[in-house]
């Protein structure tokens, strides 16, 4: 099986200077996140975790500190 990660840009990317994108990679129960001037610099988490952190950013739920 083929385990190399086949990443997406986003659709929200500006395309400034080339770099400037969010790009997202899925492996099984497993996303993966980078951005396109830092490629080896990768944050993997969990659908769910993601979704938490999504919600808590649009209604307001997360607390700074």
């Amino acid at each position: 099986m083929d385990r190399t990660l086949r990443w997406q840009k986003s659709t929200f990317s500006d395309g400034g200077e080339g770099n400037t994108c969010v790009e997202l990679a899925v492996s099984p129960a497993t996303l993966h996140l980078r951005e396109s001037d830092t490629p080896g610099t990768v944050l993997t988490t969990t659908p769910s975790t993601l979704a938490g952190l999504l919600e808590g950013i649009r209604t307001g739920g997360l607390e700074s500190g």
